[in-house]
């Protein structure tokens, strides 16, 4: 999806024809083609949930008028749709209610579960008005079915400008309530009525509600464009800001971030957490033999080795230069963090072949622990550094932890 935003001259699988098309409309063949970015999809489910006031205004509103029509005509079957309508809007609030406590744990298959539930909520309710309208059409009372008819309108543009995002469930319920209530205004307008401009009003009406229903299943197709584009855009600009643009490895931001979230966790269950600062031994003299752009593919490959080496949850940032970290979790024993540092080094150290030429780095690793050496990134980066020059004096491409006498004299230098 973030491949749709780009401006590329051909896009695996699209037809060769379609290169040369007019690029919004190539934007637009890609917005259909390609998923949703997850965070982009989360945030259409979360818009799905987030208007909790409409519901219930327009359920509100529709009770009372159904109420209205029950009482003055005694009729069963509106009756029964006012309860119903009262109880479907419970539902779709208790529905967004329950969302609201689960959306934050929940995964793409849930998610897609929950939108299944707005979804039935939303086409329940669009049903119960088409047949308030066929129902009230059976009276010839033209200022209540004007009434019933502004129901249709009110939900129309209320789902046009809430749940465009997801375009599907939109235009379906839009459909439902307008197709039977089109329906019922033009066999109403050919009933025999002795009041003047009967079948022409009612006639003009249906058509009206005709001509706006397909306006507004164009204006979802807009806005469903311009929000993808949006999010889209917003959660690249996120990702890009939280990323190292070289080796596209997480930022001293993102690090930041994850840390925290990995501290809060790992202090609710006494555990302990491991910072490896990790120095490339030999790099400056790759860069300065071979240039920059050699270098620079040096660090690519190094960010991939270093992937490799770690597991899914732990975290590898470039710091900037040669200087990367590894935010190592739930960390049982200190052997634990020395036999991954070892690793690194192991993976770092095997020969590199760019532009048909073998090179050859070492690296260099200091280790600080949380809490041993301190519960602040900055405080533990700056006391797994001080382990770093140490393991660099001692012979390079090995491994030290931050001593608990280093730990004693960096707190009072900080201090």
């Amino acid at each position: 999806m973030y491949a749709a935003l780009r401006d590329a001259t051909h896009t695996p699988g699209m037809r060769r024809s379609d290169q040369y098309a007019p690029r919004n409309q190539r934007l637009s063949l890609r917005l259909r083609a390609a998923p949703l970015p997850e965070p982009v999809y989360r945030d259409f489910v979360d818009m799905l949930f987030g208007m909790r006031l409409p519901v219930f205004g327009l359920g509100l509103v529709f009770v009372a008028v159904a109420t209205l029509f029950a009482i003055e005509w005694r009729d069963p079957i509106i009756t029964a749709l006012a309860v119903a309508a009262a109880t479907v809007t419970a539902l779709r609030l208790w529905t967004m209610h329950a969302y609201g406590r689960a959306r934050a744990a929940a995964s793409i298959a849930q998610l897609k579960c929950w939108e299944l539930r707005y979804a039935i909520g939303c086409y329940a309710f669009a049903l119960l008005l088409a047949g308030l309208n066929v129902r009230a059409l059976t009276y010839h009372q033209p200022l209540l079915h004007l009434i019933t008819v502004s129901l249709v309108f009110s939900f129309g543009a209320g789902i046009v400008s809430r749940i465009s995002v997801r375009p599907a469930i939109c235009v379906a319920s839009m459909l439902l309530a307008t197709v039977p209530t089109i329906v019922a205004l033009a066999v109403h307008a050919f009933t025999q009525h002795e009041a003047p401009f009967h079948a022409q009003l009612f006639a003009i009406q249906a058509l009206l509600l005709t001509m706006i229903t397909v306006l507004s299943l164009q204006t979802v197709g807009y806005l469903y464009r311009s929000a993808v584009q949006h999010h889209t855009t917003e959660h690249d600009m996120a990702h890009l800001a939280k990323r190292d643009a070289l080796t596209g490895l997480a930022n001293r931001l993102l690090l930041r971030e994850r840390f925290q979230d990995a501290m809060a966790k790992a202090l609710h269950k006494n555990g302990r957490l491991a910072i490896h600062y990790i120095d490339l031994d030999g790099f400056k003299a790759i860069n300065d033999r071979h240039g920059h752009p050699a270098g620079d593919i040096l660090l690519q490959q190094v960010s991939e080795r270093l992937k490799a080496a770690v597991r899914a949850e732990d975290t590898v940032a470039r710091l900037g230069g040669d200087e990367f970290v590894v935010l190592q979790i739930d960390v049982a024993q200190d052997s634990e963090a020395e036999l991954l540092a070892r690793r690194i080094i192991k993976k770092l150290s095997a020969p590199y072949e760019i532009d048909a030429t073998s090179m050859r780095i070492s690296a260099s690793v200091g280790i600080a622990m949380m809490p041993d050496a301190g519960r602040d990134l900055e405080r533990l980066l700056s006391r797994a550094d001080t382990a770093l020059y140490r393991s660099k004096t001692s012979g390079k491409g090995r491994a030290h932890f931050c001593t608990r006498e280093g730990a004693v004299v960096e707190h009072r230098a900080v201090a």
